[in-house]
């Protein structure tokens, strides 16, 4: 069984969460291997959820980091989300979060599992983010310094974004997302 984590940020893009997770499962139940999927929603991207949307996953979110540890030999949840999942899949990861990640900044549940992730295992991103955003300098430096760590672009794609203007910085389509998900299910060795 093919453990995934996929985290969920800031982004608008997060509205398309409940067809990546059903496209994920279409497309892996073919596979060889069965999938599991776990979520992380941030405290922004909630606003983008709709939870009856979304069945047969478990969801997290940073409050539950702090539900489960009570005294010293509890388990501390961002390490043993970092712990079981083969495969870490950001999508959507907006300007915030890249930022954060890319600085070492781990004040969330999501940036504490990036921060505590095994780099021999794959750490997937999707960029999504205004073009004015995507365009500034930091974003360009923020994403080669993750690329340097071993993780995993899948490229912003340009068209009409959710504000009303057109450009590069939308989030990747769900299926180049599984697709590429899926590649990376082919290479691991578990």
């Amino acid at each position: 069984m093919v453990k995934i984590l996929l985290a969920c940020t800031g982004s608008v893009a997060t509205i398309k969460l409940p067809i990546l997770l059903q496209k994920l499962k279409d497309k892996l139940k073919n596979e060889s291997n069965r999938v599991r999927v776990q979520v992380i929603l941030t405290e922004r991207s909630k606003h983008f959820v709709n939870k009856t949307e979304i069945s047969d996953v478990e969801i997290y979110m940073d409050e539950d980091e702090w539900m489960v540890w009570e005294k010293r030999g509890d388990p501390v949840l961002h390490i043993e989300l970092a712990k079981w999942a083969d495969i870490f899949l950001i999508a959507p990861l907006d300007a915030n979060t890249l930022s954060k990640i890319s600085n070492g900044i781990c004040d969330n549940l999501l940036t504490c599992v990036a921060r505590a992730w095994d780099n021999s295992k794959p750490f997937i991103f999707c960029p999504a983010m205004n073009t004015k955003m995507y365009e500034h300098v930091l974003t360009k430096e923020q994403i080669s310094k993750l690329e340097s760590w071993g993780y995993k672009c899948i490229p912003v794609i340009e068209k009409l974004l959710m504000c009303g203007d057109t450009g590069l910085g939308a989030m990747a389509e769900v299926d180049t997302i599984v697709e590429f998900v899926g590649n990376e299910i082919a290479q691991l060795k578990l």
